[in-house]
């Protein structure tokens, strides 16, 4: 699921779910019978359910699974994520726990895989993806490091793992975009840690990407920024520290959060700087 895909559906007369059933269904090589099926008094999600009950789980002997790729591109649009992944905790719930229909339903499989570090909304993430077996893909271990380090052919020692991890902590595309740099000979391990301007010209669009995710969300943009100037963990709300950590912005310690490597530390502090410089008051740079 991509973004231009979501852009598609809003600008299409077509409600969202009626342009999904039946893309699921071209998929499956049956032909399109949405209209058939559709109940406006009713509604998207009941239509929804009866299309995929009596008609695409109904004519398929084998069971299928519906890969829902990106779908954090959804949580821009409050207005689709809301009915989109209430429906989907229906499936479900129907697949896992069954019905009178239960083999019907026993058919489908569902696999959503979505960023953590774009926010995600608490009410979407605790009703919607507390279902099912979560799988999260964590950072990598000192020894996962140190062998991704030798598969690159570095004979490093311990002291220099250590350094590395400090700076971008075990964030598998960050290590992976530092030794591919340094295996390319673009700079040494020494130079990466010592000069802000490398870590901004080799990670600029992926830190980018996130101080402008941060700054839709201003209060929980004000925290990180809190956690980044402080030398000390500090203390934060609970409901902002868990969304920092979903993100993979912090580490939680107990009470207290941090970054969860200095890179972060390094350039949210200079962005927050600028935008000070900018507009001391609003924080809002003045066209």
């Amino acid at each position: 699921m991509r973004r231009k895909s979501i852009q598609n559906w809003r600008r299409s007369n077509s409600p969202v779910l009626k342009r999904f059933c039946a893309s699921i269904g071209k998929s499956l090589g049956l032909p399109n019978q949405v209209a058939d099926y559709w109940d406006t008094m009713l509604g998207g999600k009941s239509s929804s359910t009866d299309y995929f009950e009596n008609y695409l789980l109904s004519e398929i002997d084998s069971p299928i699974v519906i890969g829902l790729d990106h779908v954090e591109v959804i949580f821009q649009y409050p207005e689709i994520a809301s009915n989109f992944f209430c429906l989907l905790r229906t499936w479900n719930e129907k697949a896992k726990y069954g019905n009178s229909l239960s083999q019907v339903w026993e058919k489908l499989r569902l696999v959503v895989v979505y960023l953590t570090e774009v926010y995600m909304p608490l009410m979407i993430h605790h009703s919607s993806f507390n279902v099912g077996l979560s799988i999260g893909l964590p950072e990598f271990s000192r020894n996962q490091v140190q062998d991704l380090v030798q598969r690159y052919g570095f004979n490093w020692d311990s002291d220099q793992i250590k350094q590395l991890m400090s700076l971008v902590g075990g964030h598998p595309y960050l290590l992976q975009t530092a030794l591919y740099h340094i295996w390319q000979q673009d700079f040494l391990l020494e130079e990466l840690l010592a000069k802000y301007t490398i870590n901004v010209r080799i990670y600029s669009e992926y830190l980018s990407e996130q101080l402008s995710n941060l700054r839709q969300y201003p209060e929980l943009y004000a925290a990180f920024t809190q956690v980044t100037n402080s030398p000390t963990p500090v203390e934060l709300e609970w409901e902002q520290a868990l969304q920092l950590q979903t993100m993979g912005l912090v580490h939680v310690r107990g009470d207290r959060v941090l970054p969860s490597c200095n890179l972060y530390r390094q350039y949210f502090n200079v962005s927050a700087s600028h935008l000070q410089e900018f507009h001391p008051k609003s924080g809002r740079a003045e066209g």
